[in-house]
């Protein structure tokens, strides 16, 4: 079988990632900077949730569960399945954070 022939990874599942990290989503392979990458795409949660998509090298993932999609939506209500990335609101007191430390001596 070819790579034009093979069938390309699609699937809802939870991803476990090693440091004991989980995510849910729409599962896709991806080929970014001439590597391989699973994609996870994170579905908006209502009322006011925000979609997201994650990137992950083969190194980083621990297993891939499978699941349907209505499995995925259900984990996605629960908190520790949700994942988010850093948000823009996140950004200014990460930046503060980092700069407590050191002193500015010109």
């Amino acid at each position: 079988m070819n790579e034009e022939t093979k069938p390309k990874f699609e699937e809802w599942a939870l991803v476990e990632l090693f440091g004991h990290q989980k995510i849910v989503g729409k599962v896709t392979e991806a080929a970014m900077a001439g590597g391989a990458f699973l994609r996870v795409d994170v579905p908006a949660l209502p009322p006011d949730g925000q979609p997201c998509t994650r990137f992950f090298s083969p190194g980083a993932i621990y297993s891939i569960n499978p699941v349907t999609e209505e499995v995925a939506r259900g984990l996605l209500t629960q908190s520790r399945f949700r994942n988010e990335p850093v948000s823009r609101f996140d950004l200014p007191q990460i930046a503060d954070k980092v700069e407590e430390p050191y002193e500015h001596t010109h």
